[in-house]
């Protein structure tokens, strides 16, 4: 038991090296070839923060581990609320500016909501995946339109700085070097983003068969929290900073695009057969933590301490009902 939880969590330190790298080396190579920055923070920055989830879900997907891929993704957009949100609300009131409440939170709660009416027939085929996938890039070309004209009435400042969160600035030597070598971090950080994916979904397994529970629930609770660790790392971090918009924004767009980037790739290239149990429970409760979050934030336009209390104090019932 001791070795698997062990390559378990070898499995999660490869996976964010190599997601860091695959970030970093695809955003640099892109600035390098005149890529707009904002097209790399849509694209780019925006998928590196959810690629933990997905090629662990893919490759559990690709096993056969349908309880891991799909308890991974549901697992994770309720730690990202009750969790991560919970945790950065109670180091520091979260204010919440209008637009998240009129735009952002309403698309992810429609995006839980079509996830779960999908999920009645207990599966996720190859349209429902087409479907969601498609989506995301309508809602990714609707923020790249809106980005486009802020970019023109503010010279790109904002949107560059936010860009930059995952771009390394420093100067290179000289620009063929650098594209070679970019290129090379951006190989190397999707090898180990695999490596660590697969290591992660072989000794979940084998920690699941050993405890005696079932994929599922290491999917929600292991594998879930694990992937998550890096946007409770920014919201935390975030939080301390006075920067709530970064700590909502990280946690409604991770969640967001859990479903419509992760579930609609795996959807397409390995559909997947889904527990009739997640109807009743897990996928309630992931609707529930997303619907609760409207008017925690309407009150005021804050998450407060108590407010966060209560999501974590939700999500600690949740996870002690699955055992």
């Amino acid at each position: 038991m001791a070795i698997q939880i062990g390559l378990f969590i070898l499995g999660l330190l490869v996976l964010y090296l190599g997601a860091e790298w695959l970030v970093k080396g695809s955003s640099r190579l892109a600035q390098a070839l005149g890529v707009k920055p904002i097209v790399i923070g849509l694209t780019i920055v925006a998928f590196g923060t959810s690629s933990p989830e997905f090629v662990v879900s893919l490759l559990a997907a690709l096993k056969k581990s349908e309880g891991i891929a799909i308890g991974n993704i549901i697992g994770s957009n309720i730690a990202n609320v009750g969790l991560i949100l919970g945790i950065s609300a109670l180091v520091s009131p979260l204010k919440v500016e209008l637009g998240v409440l009129r735009r952002e939170l309403p698309v992810m709660i429609g995006v839980s909501l079509l996830f779960t009416v999908m999920l009645l027939d207990q599966k996720i085929s190859f349209w429902n995946g087409l479907i969601l996938f498609s989506g995301l890039l309508g809602y990714i070309g609707y923020h790249f339109y809106n980005a486009m004209k802020v970019q023109k009435a503010t010279d790109d400042f904002v949107l560059r700085s936010k860009a930059n969160q995952k771009i390394d600035n420093e100067t290179t030597l000289d620009e063929n070097g650098s594209r070679l070598e970019n290129t090379l971090l951006a190989i190397v950080g999707l090898a180990l983003l695999v490596g660590g994916a697969n290591l992660m979904v072989r000794s979940g397994v084998l920690i699941a068969r050993k405890v005696g529970v079932s994929e599922i629930v290491i999917g929600l609770t292991l594998v879930s929290v694990g992937t998550s660790l890096p946007e409770l790392a920014t919201s935390v971090v975030s939080a301390r900073r006075k920067e709530s918009d970064i700590s909502v924004g990280n946690v409604i767009g991770s969640n967001i695009f859990n479903i419509m980037c992760v579930i609609g790739i795996v959807g397409m290239v390995a559909p997947l057969d889904v527990d009739r149990g997640l109807l009743f429970f897990e996928l309630p409760v992931m609707l529930l933590f997303s619907v609760a979050l409207f008017p925690l934030m309407k009150t005021g336009n804050v998450l407060n301490r108590i407010e966060g209390a209560i999501l974590l104090v939700g999500y600690g019932i949740f996870i002690i009902c699955l055992f």
